[in-house]
């Protein structure tokens, strides 16, 4: 990424939240999720905490690489971000610091780094979404390697650009290596697999008949299902332990060198908090990871299903060497 998309990231939805600061201090912080999702808790943490907020919203990609690019520079305090392959990234560069351990500790282990340095708050898992008048249930793959197979040629769409795909890839290369990777995408190749620029036109394209399934968070087909509930579009869970039911955090991390490491370290515990966790569930349709939370309604718990493990702070490592291979293997939006 050049130096001028970067500055242009940094100016691009550049929001300042307001709130009473005795101090007159602010609390930045850089935002992977989306503002329509987010905004409503960020307000009222600043209320209720009487902190003010400067937020910069963008892609979660670029702003890890805008983090990289300021280094010991940057004026964040705290990086919100919708990939962990991101943001294992970002640590990776020495650029976050560890989250508080009475934090750390409202989550299960899984979705907190090794180092301490950032912790889950939410999860999405990857699903096949299909058009129920189109598919029959019977003819559902149990293993996303049946994506690959004749029966499904020309029939299923994937998202090479979108975040939470690439980490999925970079899972499956921490799974199974990077040849045994490359043939799978290459499979996809072979039997006609559709490209679309991200999980929400997958979603719109299947519920539309265009396409008959696609692999994307489950989320999203929730929240076209709450704006229509007569849409044909259903979410498939692959079999227990399959790589294709991967649950990919959403994460939040304190930055190195913050100057309010103790309010960025509250901010991050309100997230957590069991209002906030509900509003993830209730709002945004996705997994709350603190205990006792209940999941969206009609959603098996997290803790109900045997979803494949994976070391989250290696899907970071090589980003480029991900990038490389759904490249190579011929994907493209």
């Amino acid at each position: 990424m050049t130096t001028a998309r970067l500055a242009c990231c940094a100016l691009v939805l550049l929001a300042t939240l307001s709130a009473c600061s005795s101090s007159g201090e602010t609390l930045v912080i850089y935002s992977g999720r989306s503002q329509n999702l987010v905004e409503p808790l960020l307000n009222q943490f600043a209320e209720e905490s009487g902190t003010s907020i400067e937020v910069n919203y963008g892609d979660t990609a670029d702003m890890a690489l805008l983090l990289a690019e300021e280094g010991d520079a940057t004026d964040a305090d705290v990086f919100l971000a919708q990939s962990p392959g991101a943001v294992a990234y970002v640590d990776g560069l020495g650029l976050l610091s560890a989250v508080p351990d009475d934090v750390l500790d409202l989550v299960p282990p899984e979705f907190v780094a090794d180092d301490g340095n950032w912790i889950g708050v939410t999860g999405r898992q990857r699903v096949l979404v299909y058009n129920a008048d189109l598919v029959d249930e019977a003819d559902l793959p149990a293993s996303v390697d049946d994506l690959v197979t004749e029966p499904y040629r020309g029939r299923v769409a994937v998202a090479p650009p979108n975040g939470s795909f690439q980490d999925f890839v970079s899972a499956m290369r921490v799974e199974r290596g990077d040849g045994a990777t490359a043939d799978w995408l290459a499979g996809l190749v072979a039997n006609d697999v559709a490209t679309y620029a991200n999980n929400n036109s997958i979603v719109d394209a299947v519920s539309r008949g265009e396409i008959e399934m696609g692999l994307v968070n489950h989320y999203y087909n929730a929240r076209f299902l709450d704006e229509n509930p007569n849409l044909k579009s259903v979410n498939h869970r692959f079999q227990d332990g399959d790589i294709g039911a991967l649950v990919l955090p959403s994460t939040a991390s304190v930055v190195a060198g913050s100057d309010q490491p103790d309010a960025a370290a509250a901010f991050i515990e309100f997230l957590l908090s069991d209002d906030a966790q509900q509003y993830f569930a209730e709002e945004t349709f996705e997994y709350p990871l603190v205990a006792g939370v209940p999941a969206p309604s009609a959603l098996p718990p997290l803790a109900d299903q045997d979803a494949p493990e994976v070391d989250y702070g290696e899907l970071g490592g090589d980003l480029t060497g991900t990038l490389d291979l759904i490249r190579d293997a011929g994907l493209s939006s």
